[in-house]
């Protein structure tokens, strides 16, 4: 396919596309096998659709598209944003109908601000799929807009294949029956099957209550506004007993005043004092021999990073028996400098991790140990994070010396290793795992 996609199509035109998305084309198997997938393994197909996905990407400047990018109206209207995650662990998607007013004048607009989203989320999660949820409550025929629609269906069926997990279509009204049954056309069978038709009493069956809005009868509080850009995957963390409150400077006060080493988190941007998901991080770290863990899991494969090296690379596995719920990872700073690192989640209720906040020095290692604790079991909607920057050689390693470097540290610089839980996996024994994919 790459073969013939570089003598047939890239060897035509040097400027038909952006440079970055052939190079990647070339290098990323995963890309090429989603486009393959999608096109049933059918070359001239798959090679039509690659020409397709890769000019659209130079049209609206995909490798170069920023929040700058969008007029700032669109992010305060609401109508589009990531939030939550369905039962199978797949983050949702929203679509607010009811803010869409179709205009001609702002629909370029919109599909970039689609566009931005979308290659947003495929940069921070690639090859994950997404959940689009339609909430066509309180809306009507005046917020259809059938060219914006079929905009949508095709960034799923040409520009990011094999992103779609399902499209629940919430409160659908009866007026718009005749328009859905035209989308259906634009979709072919294997996306219809994609479609789901719901109401409040059955959306439950493909999301839970804790990431539904009250309207839908779910308990999530969440409350978009802007700016920031909400960005619930990864909360937070503060002390173990203190307000949840997100991360800025009134968190160094609460941050002092405590003195234990775990975590706790809210969603970013959102200072509820009732969290949506709570992550605390403890650690099981045999201090009378140094480097031996009791009863956590040893990692066997490791990620090569800039700052840290981060085992293990993929999974934190738990399994139901006591001695199976507690899971080890190890950072190696490989750089010259001190390294301070802290841990991230969406389920910090379940979860305990020591060290979550800490440093380390130059050329050694920490264990870390996330233990699974209560009765809680692991689920598709838990992820973890962890965040690695550089630090000055006078830099303090205290707990408000850190809290002061996280607050003033560029996001240039720093490294970001990401986990997604899959839920538990089942095997041929009589037995199974609960996995956290990195």
């Amino acid at each position: 396919t790459r073969q013939r996609f570089k003598s047939e199509y890239v060897g035509e035109s040097q400027d038909k596309y952006d440079s970055r998305d052939v190079e990647r084309l070339f290098k990323e198997d995963a890309l090429v096998e989603g486009y393959l997938t999608w096109r049933q393994f059918v070359v001239e197909d798959t090679l039509k659709m690659i020409d397709e996905s890769l000019q659209w990407r130079k049209e609206f400047t995909l490798n170069d598209l920023t929040e700058s990018s969008i007029p700032r109206w669109m992010f305060e209207s609401g109508a589009v944003f990531l939030h939550g995650y369905d039962k199978e662990g797949n983050k949702l998607f929203w679509f607010r109908v009811k803010l869409h007013i179709k205009d001609a004048k702002t629909i370029l607009d919109k599909k970039r601000y689609v566009a931005f989203w979308l290659e947003r989320y495929a940069k921070r999660e690639p090859g994950m799929p997404l959940t689009v949820v339609f909430d066509m409550s309180e809306s009507g025929l005046s917020n259809i807009d059938m060219d914006f629609v079929k905009y949508i269906i095709n960034c799923f069926k040409v520009y990011y294949p094999k992103f779609l997990s399902k499209m629940i279509m919430y409160e659908m009204p009866w007026i718009m029956n005749a328009a859905w049954k035209i989308v259906k056309t634009w979709l072919g069978p294997e996306a219809i099957s994609k479609l789901k038709f719901v109401t409040k009493s059955d959306i439950q069956t493909y999301v839970g209550p804790e990431h539904l809005p009250p309207h839908m009868g779910g308990t999530d509080q969440f409350k978009y506004s802007y700016p920031p850009l909400p960005d619930d995957d990864f909360q937070s963390p503060i002390c173990e007993n203190g307000p949840i409150v997100s991360e800025d400077e009134s968190d160094i006060k609460d941050i002092e005043s405590e003195s234990k080493e775990t975590l706790e988190s809210s969603f970013n941007s959102e200072q509820s004092l009732k969290p949506k998901k709570v992550y605390h991080i403890t650690s099981y770290l045999d201090r009378g021999e140094p480097g031996r863990l009791r009863g956590a899991r040893k990692p066997t494969t490791t990620f090569k990073g800039t700052l840290l090296d981060i085992s293990p690379s993929e999974e934190l596995r738990f399994g139901a028996k006591e001695s199976e719920r507690k899971c080890l990872i190890i950072l190696n700073n490989v750089t010259k400098n001190h390294v301070a690192f802290k841990v991230r989640t969406t389920a910090p209720e379940k979860y305990r991790v020591k060290p979550s906040n800490s440093s380390c020095e130059p050329g050694a290692s920490v264990d870390i140990v996330v233990s699974l604790h209560g009765g809680f079991q692991a689920s598709p909607q838990d992820r973890f994070l962890v965040m690695a920057a550089e630090m000055e050689s006078s830099a303090g390693a205290g707990v408000s010396e850190l809290a002061l470097f996280w607050k003033e540290v560029s996001k240039a610089k720093v490294m970001e290793h990401r986990a997604a839980q899959f839920g538990r996996k089942k095997s041929n024994c009589n037995c199974s795992n609960n996995a956290v994919k990195k």
